[in-house]
């Protein structure tokens, strides 16, 4: 059963935690061959599943732990048509894989909540294309059909809302939220920047913010910037002043590494920065920006990285 879908209690300012990079995770740290980035599939075996609850329990001890209250994104973020076809699985498994992602984290839920620590669950969705990479852009028209089936399996389980991460471009981010208001889902729209603040299309942050809200009546709960590092959006945060578009900003999920995305995909080993330099960046921008309240991590970060946003909000 839903819990928050009606009032997601991150909306009243308290600090709360996600995870980090499950994909980067599970493949340099715990050796998983993932193809793909399809961290879902793992939920078709035994094994697999004990792996993603074992990387979700650290994050639930840890906000608990740390009093915070804590953002829990399903592992599916390849779990749409086109990716799971990849995979071998039809709509209706990945309808069923969607809805056991939720599954286990009502389960974790169960475990590790406590009044002062609420636990969210969000049901991932990732692009159609690339994550970096907006040359196959969609339409809106596109965009709603193609991430239907993934939001209504998610609206169809206790999911309290769905977050749609590394948007790379506004058409497919409206899609998303049209299709998400037509299920009355809640939905976050996480947009990937380059390492000049901007959309890989080019469009300032700002820019696809109120473009989306404009055309979906402002549907989504908030916004997020996810997949870069605090460095690279920092300085276009700060410069937006008391434009309107910033107080929709409430969720950062950032990359370890400064590298561009273009590095990024041609690196064969992990680059996991430095966690406490990336938990002081993130609560330094948090001082600043005080709306922005959910902050977890991207590529390369883990549970250090995780820790360190939280010991640097009790300093």
């Amino acid at each position: 059963m839903t819990r928050y879908r009606e009032q997601l209690p991150q909306l009243d300012g308290q600090l709360f935690l996600t995870d980090g990079g499950l994909e980067t995770t599970l493949i340099f740290h715990d050796g998983i061959d993932l193809p793909h980035f399809a961290a879902f599939d793992l939920l078709t075996s035994d094994e697999g599943s004990q792996r993603i609850e074992n990387y979700y329990a650290i994050y639930a001890e840890l906000a608990r732990k740390s009093g915070l209250g804590l953002v829990l994104e399903t592992p599916t973020w390849r779990a749409s048509q086109d990716w799971g076809a990849l995979m071998g699985h039809d709509a209706t498994a990945l309808r069923e894989l969607n809805q056991a992602s939720v599954r286990q984290l009502e389960a974790l839920r169960d475990r590790f909540e406590t009044s002062e620590t609420p636990i969210v669950i969000s049901g991932c969705l990732g692009p159609r294309g690339d994550g970096y990479d907006p040359s196959h852009r969609l339409s809106v028209d596109q965009a709603a059909a193609y991430h239907r089936a993934q939001i209504e399996a998610f609206a169809d389980s206790a999911a309290d809302l769905v977050s749609a991460i590394t948007m790379t471009h506004v058409e497919e981010a409206i899609g998303v939220v049209l299709s998400a208001r037509a299920s009355s889902m809640p939905a976050v729209i996480a947009f990937t920047v380059e390492t000049d603040g901007r959309l890989p299309t080019g469009q300032p942050v700002g820019d696809a913010m109120e473009a989306v809200d404009r055309a979906t009546d402002a549907h989504p709960a908030y916004y997020a910037i996810n997949c870069a590092h605090p460095t690279h959006f920092t300085e276009v945060l700060l410069a937006a002043g008391s434009a309107p578009w910033i107080e929709r900003l409430r969720a950062i999920r950032a990359n370890a590494s400064r590298k561009s995305h273009a590095e990024l995909d041609e690196a064969t080993e992990l680059d996991d920065g430095n966690p406490a330099e990336f938990g002081e960046q993130c609560q330094a921008l948090r001082r600043r920006l005080p709306q922005i309240n959910v902050w977890g991590g991207c590529c390369g970060t883990d549970h250090r990285h995780i820790e360190a946003i939280a010991e640097a909000a009790r300093a």
